[in-house]
């Protein structure tokens, strides 16, 4: 049984189809989209004599978590807020294992050189054929 604090985060990278790196431009794009495959006034399908359409309320709650997802993600702040809880939810949800050892493999030199350092110097360009 849920409790009030725990209450499901909606997908909204999912309902826009987006990943979640994805850019504010690229937020927009998809919210257009989306927005203009699934609009009411758009002819998208075949019309149901009557025009009683039994997709009319699946349309509508689409077309809602859409908004709602593109009213969070457009908002840097609320989306940085919605990405900071849905990593609590991840790091809630995953069990507790600990520490972790990750193998380190040490590579020592065939030859113990005192003084040898590596010398990075600044790039030098060079004319060519190219340039």
């Amino acid at each position: 049984m849920d409790t009030p604090d725990k209450v499901e985060l909606p997908d909204h990278y999912a309902a826009l189809r987006v990943e979640a790196s994805a850019s504010q431009q690229e937020i927009a794009r998809a919210y257009r989209a989306r927005m203009r495959s699934l609009h009411p006034d758009v002819d998208v399908g075949p019309r149901i004599p009557g025009g009683a359409d039994g997709n009319a309320a699946a349309r509508k709650n689409e077309l809602l978590r859409i908004m709602q997802a593109f009213a969070v993600l457009r908002d840097p702040a609320r989306r940085a807020a919605y990405d900071r809880s849905l990593a609590e939810r991840q790091m809630v949800s995953r069990p507790e294992t600990g520490p972790q050892s990750i193998p380190v493999r040490r590579v020592r030199s065939r030859e113990n050189r005192a003084g040898a350092t590596i010398r990075i110097t600044p790039v030098r360009w060079e004319s060519g054929p190219w340039a």
